[in-house]
């Protein structure tokens, strides 16, 4: 399993995503879900992935080699629309290809994608695409997308992350609904990768991982558990 976020503010975007695979519970495996294509000052795409490994990376892999064979590709089309139809499209050919095998096996295709990022002329976009290929745009109602082992992270970021939400505040958000996760499923772990864009900025210039004994992830965990560990303490008592 995976977990992913992805979240639109006025200020930019914010990506994060564990590196956790695992093909049963006694074969784990480690690989980075987060991809990024930059051309600075032009175009910043990034792309968080979630399902079946082998999927994942093929789609990726089929990108690179249409960018270098193709007429519209990643570094071309002029808009986020436009790359998240390309990623579509990558997607549904592999699983054409790849499905009939598949499904022979008892498997089937599982790939999805969370794609956000900005082209030089247009303001910033946020999409979530699913694994038959169809895909979503996050807009002021709903800023903030997930893929993957979303259930226990999601109430963390409702209760903080708004289109109105500062880049800081929203960060600390997003990498608690990963402690959150994290506690609860196994099956989602460090290291955690972490971008945040800056609207216009058209380069990536605030991208980290945090790896098991991060000492600010550390701390930010052990402040939270504290904190809301006071709260409870601090609700008024049941009347009976």
């Amino acid at each position: 399993m995976t977990y992913c976020v992805g979240v639109k503010l006025g200020e930019g975007l914010i990506f994060a995503s564990d590196s956790r695979t695992h093909a049963g519970v006694d074969n784990y495996a480690k690989f980075c879900k987060m991809t990024v294509f930059e051309q600075p000052g032009e175009r910043v795409l990034v792309l968080l992935s979630s399902g079946g490994l082998a999927a994942t990376q093929t789609v990726i892999n089929v990108l690179r080699q249409r960018a270098t064979a193709e007429p519209h590709h990643l570094w071309s089309v002029p808009s986020m629309f436009d790359v998240a139809v390309l990623v579509s499209d990558a997607m549904r050919d592999i699983e054409r290809r790849d499905g009939p095998f598949l499904e022979a096996g008892g498997l089937k295709f599982n790939a999805s994608f969370i794609l956000g990022g900005q082209i030089a002329g247009e303001d910033m976009r946020l999409f979530r695409l699913y694994a038959e290929g169809n895909f979503i745009e996050a807009g002021v109602e709903t800023n903030f997308l997930q893929t993957g082992e979303a259930k226990y992270g999601k109430p963390i970021l409702d209760l903080a992350v708004s289109s109105t939400a500062t880049m800081e505040d929203a960060t600390k958000c997003v990498l608690v609904s990963f402690d959150s996760t994290m506690l609860s499923n196994l099956s989602v772990g460090m290291p955690i990768d972490l971008l945040c864009y800056a609207r216009d900025s058209l380069e990536v210039t605030m991208k980290r991982r945090f790896d098991e004994g991060d000492a600010y992830f550390e701390a930010l965990t052990q402040q939270w558990l504290k904190g809301t560990r006071r709260v409870f303490q601090e609700l008024p008592p049941l009347e009976w």
